[in-house]
This record gives structure tokens, sequence and C-alpha cells, in this order.
């Protein structure tokens, strides 16, 4: 039980990086998915469908098995995440893994259907991190091991929130005006909010496997 434990947090921090590394990539231009693609131009929906080298959907699949570990970390370790807010997080992750798996369209190419499917699929994803923060703020504020974190998961549930009214704006009356933007940035702030709870995680859960360790060291 104790390795699993501790792998929890390591395989969330990799699913990280890989995704990271991926985005960043494709954003680069090195996967060259479409020459005159400006992924501060496209939705997340649209890159997948121009995105021809697979790092779009590495990215979603490394994040979605990101928040299954983080998840699995955290009720390994006792975190106080309530049940909803647990739930919302395996949602985001599921949510990413099924769009790294259906094929994306883009719209006007005779599949509509499945390209508004993709789309409102991934702004439902988009929506379920800040509400998972939300939960569950004033519940590591009150404990002891998760209160470092609390703060920066304010804030960057706040962020959240805030790119979710944004989103709803260019969505509906801003006629889809910088929502590729809008989305990136919001995506950001979720993979930060996963990363502060996947260090946290790595700190407690490596901490109280090294100190029974040091102690028997120490005779």
């Amino acid at each position: 039980m104790l390795a699993s434990k501790r792998l929890y947090p390591l395989i969330a921090c990799a699913g990280l990086v890989v995704a990271v590394v991926a985005v960043v990539a494709v954003a680069a231009g090195q996967a060259d998915p479409v020459p005159y693609a400006n992924p501060l131009d496209l939705t997340i929906s649209e890159y997948a469908a121009l995105d021809r080298t697979g790092a779009t959907g590495l990215a979603m699949a490394a994040l979605g098995i990101a928040a299954f570990a983080v998840v699995a970390g955290l009720r390994a370790v006792g975190a106080p995440v309530g049940v909803l807010a647990g739930r919302l997080m395996l949602a985001w992750g599921v949510g990413l893994i099924v769009l790294a798996v259906v094929p994306a369209a883009l719209p006007g190419t005779g599949t509509d259907l499945i390209s508004q499917t993709y789309r409102y699929v991934s702004i439902a994803v988009l929506a379920a991190v800040p509400a998972a923060g939300g939960l569950t703020v004033a519940r590591f504020g009150e404990d002891e091991r998760w209160r470092p974190v609390a703060r920066p998961l304010e804030w960057l549930t706040l962020a959240g929130g805030f790119g979710l009214l944004a989103l709803t704006y260019v969505t509906l009356p801003g006629d889809g005006v910088l929502a590729g933007l809008v989305e990136w940035t919001l995506l950001g702030t979720e993979v930060a909010l996963f990363g502060v709870l996947a260090v946290r995680l790595a700190r407690l859960t490596w901490a109280r496997g090294t100190a029974p360790a040091s102690r028997a060291a120490l005779g």
C-alpha cells in the first residue's frame, strides 16, 4: 500500500509534465500540425481537429491519467476532499480521455454534430475543476497538512471562475471571438491547480515514507 501511495504523485507529476511539453511543442510549431494555425485563435476542439501529429490527444490523455492519479493519491492519504469534489476531478479526467480518444471534427465539414458534441464536452470538462476547487478550498484551509496550498488553490479557483464567465460570454453573445485564448487560459489554470495538488501530495507522501527509514537509520 505504501508503494502505491508513493507512486500516485509520481504518475500525476509525470502526466502533467508530458501534457505541458506536448502542448508547448505544438504551440511552438515543433510538432507542425498546421503551419498557419495559431493556438490562441483556435478552440481546443478545433485545434485537436487540425492536429495530425497526435500531440494534442497525447496531452489530453496525459492530463486525464494525471487527474486519476491525483484523486487516488488524495484518497490514499486521507485528504479532506469531499465526494462531489472528487467526482468532479474524476469527471475532468474522464472527459479529457474521451476527447483524446474520440476524433474531433471542424465545423462545416459535414460532421457538425461531432464537432458540436466535442466542443460542448470540452466546455463541460473545463467547468468541472473550478467547481471542484470551490468545494475543496475551505476544507484544505481547515487541515494542517493541506493549509499551505489552500491559498494558491483559492486564487486558481477564482481565476477558473472568471475564466468560465469569460468562456460563457465568448461562446454565447461574443460569437466565439477569442474563444481559443479563453479556453487555453482556463485549461492552463486547471492544470496549475492539479499541479499544486500533485506537488503537495508528493511532499506529504514522500515525507511520510522517508521518516520511518530515517528513524531506523538513526537507530
